[in-house]
């Protein structure tokens, strides 16, 4: 069965609670998006779902209300199951699916992902869960493991289906819906429907209404400019890109870990904010990265296409891409990664001589021709080194030591004087918290904090500065 879009995009004509209904107009979701419009309807009837989504277009928001609609918070068990093919796109979406569980009380969420230790995750399931959000490697541990039961689960979701099935979790998926009941609803997302998509529908679906919806980005809304390159000029002509455009974000592009730490080492040397994410790093280093690019005080970040799987960053303003990706499909999705939203994106692109066929073949994928730049005119702008606005400080402590994004917040407004205009956005984990602070007083706060206390405790803090 497939299913057109439906005309209304308000909330208020879906079965939700007052409460739910309140907690989106709080959290600004002010009407649904095209794909929480097609797809929250049916998925609330309880039908199965095959729905054709991109990241950035609200997918998160149309499976968690679904799933958040259906649990019985008196029992105690794991009700709703989100398979996630990274970490961080799993951290994004237990992120959301709390913020979008404020209107009750105690919705647990328990995130099961690799780079943790599992003891820590055997915890957190066994003093009870709601919801689980993890990757298929680190589910089948705990399922091997009897510490995770799935006997209860009433909603399954394949978020960026596609993309599990690429990282080769085909297998990994199976095993783990042969374990919850035959009785479920089955949700599945995924930004393109390639063979593999409609094998799983067909194996773990019922009767799926299908949904498909336009992208939230369009091609007229991202501007492509094209620059041949020999080898030797590369590197020196993203420098001279950014020192041009000075884009608030970038997100650059590069094939190989190499490439990415030679691109990172240059800008820095340049005085340019960049960090590089690749697979040499530790979960850790990863995870500060990550949040210091979302959080803007980071201005570039350098990654590979692997590494920058599920990173999902609001308002990016332009994407680079040092080398063309062989495969036209990748890079359609790196420059869809700007200009999303109805906001205006910037797309820059670097090909020598030797990667004129892999443009040849983007040129076919798009139906239309590549249109070149000069070189020189990436001549800089005033305003020196591309440094953000914000710096972010680390303070050792985290939910385990019940630290929450208030308590930070009231800390340097309250008790240090600070305006909330100068602290940007607060990322606790359980053992650290990040908070982005203007630029111009990140020294003094990590001195204050030091010498200060959050939650009437000591604290730890230091500023996170840029390393290859």
């Amino acid at each position: 069965m497939s299913l057109d879009t439906p005309p209304s995009k308000s909330f208020d004509t879906l079965p939700l609670s007052d409460a739910a209904r309140d907690n989106l107009r709080r959290l600004g979701y002010l009407e649904m998006t095209a794909i929480q419009a097609a797809s929250l309807p049916p998925a609330l009837q309880g039908r199965d779902l095959v729905a054709k989504a991109k990241t950035g277009s609200g997918k998160t928001a149309a499976f968690a209300l679904a799933l958040l609609a259906k649990l019985n918070l008196r029992y105690f068990a794991v009700q709703a199951l989100v398979l996630c093919p990274t970490r961080e796109l799993a951290d994004q979406v237990t992120t959301e699916i709390r913020r979008l569980a404020r209107a009750e009380d105690n919705i647990k969420v328990v995130t099961l992902v690799g780079g943790v230790p599992l003891r820590g995750q055997s915890a957190s399931l066994e003093h009870g869960a709601h919801v689980v959000v993890g990757t298929p490697g680190r589910v089948i541990d705990h399922l091997e493991r009897g510490r995770l039961s799935l006997d209860a689960l009433q909603t399954l979701v394949l978020d960026e289906a596609d993309r599990m099935l690429d990282m080769g979790f085909a297998q990994d998926i199976a095993t783990i819906a042969r374990q919850c009941p035959q009785k479920r609803q089955t949700l599945l997302f995924s930004a393109t429907y390639p063979e593999g998509i409609a094998r799983l529908a067909t194996q773990f679906l019922r009767d799926p209404v299908t949904v498909k919806v336009q992208a939230q980005h369009s091609s007229e809304q991202i501007e492509q400019r094209w620059y041949e390159v020999r080898e030797d000029q590369r590197l020196t002509a993203v420098a001279s890109a950014l020192a041009h455009f000075r884009p608030s974000s970038t997100l650059a592009f590069c094939n190989t870990k190499v490439r990415c730490r030679e691109l990172v080492s240059l800008l820095q040397a340049q005085g340019v904010s960049a960090l590089a994410l690749h697979g040499d790093l530790e979960q850790r280093e990863r995870d500060q990265v990550l949040v210091r690019f979302a959080n803007g005080s980071c201005s570039v970040l350098v990654a590979t296409d692997v590494a920058a799987r599920g990173l999902d960053v609001t308002g990016l303003a332009a994407v680079i891409n040092a080398d063309i990706s062989p495969d036209p499909q990748a890079h359609i999705h790196r420059i869809g990664r700007t200009g999303r939203a109805g906001q205006s994106g910037l797309a820059l692109s670097l090909a020598s001589l030797d990667e004129m066929g892999a443009v040849g073949r983007i040129e076919q994928l798009q139906g239309q021709p590549t249109v070149w730049r000069p070189l020189a005119e990436l001549t800089p702008a005033p305003g020196g080194p591309l440094m953000p606005a914000m710096a972010t400080v680390h303070i050792q402590a985290g939910r385990k030591d019940k630290i929450r994004p208030g308590d930070v917040l009231g800390a340097l407004t309250a008790d240090l004087g600070y305006t909330r205009e100068q602290v940007g956005k607060i990322d606790i984990n359980e053992f650290a918290t990040y908070v982005a602070v203007a630029r111009s007083i990140a020294a003094a706060v990590v001195e204050r904090l030091n010498n200060g206390r959050i939650k009437g405790r000591a604290v730890k803090a230091r500023l996170l500065a840029d390393e290859v």
